[in-house]
């Protein structure tokens, strides 16, 4: 059984950091891209980030990029989001995802398994 639990989220105040993690079990965690999405109410669930099996490769929503940084310890079957100079439109329930096809998927239904979420809160 696939399991991807999330873990790292809060409230924060603008301009703080936040680290989420996404600790996998029951896949080979190795051979699969993961992923991070977001959903906010009231809107549709948005990609954030992604990386490769291997780390080499990342892709990021221009939303969040040069501010989130992803990575992955395929040791510990766990993917990091390092968020960084956080805005209140990053507020949002945060989704980790994995998929096992080659390229870096920026669309949910490229995704196989999901997580649960982990709440993020960024007050102004």
């Amino acid at each position: 059984q696939v399991q991807l639990v999330e873990s790292g989220g809060g409230l924060v105040q603008a301009g703080g950091s936040l680290r989420l993690s996404c600790a996998a079990s029951g896949l080979t965690f190795s051979r699969y891209v993961m992923g991070w999405f977001r959903q906010a109410p009231g809107k549709e669930r948005e990609f954030v980030a992604a990386i490769s099996w291997n780390g080499g490769r990342t892709l990021y929503a221009d939303s969040v990029k040069g501010r989130f940084s992803l990575s992955r310890d395929n040791a510990k079957n766990t993917v990091y989001l390092q968020m960084n100079s956080l805005k209140p439109e990053d507020t949002a329930n945060y989704y980790c995802a994995a998929d096992l096809s080659y390229g870096l998927g920026s669309d949910h239904s490229d995704y196989e398994y999901w997580g649960q979420g982990t709440q993020v809160t960024v007050s102004s």
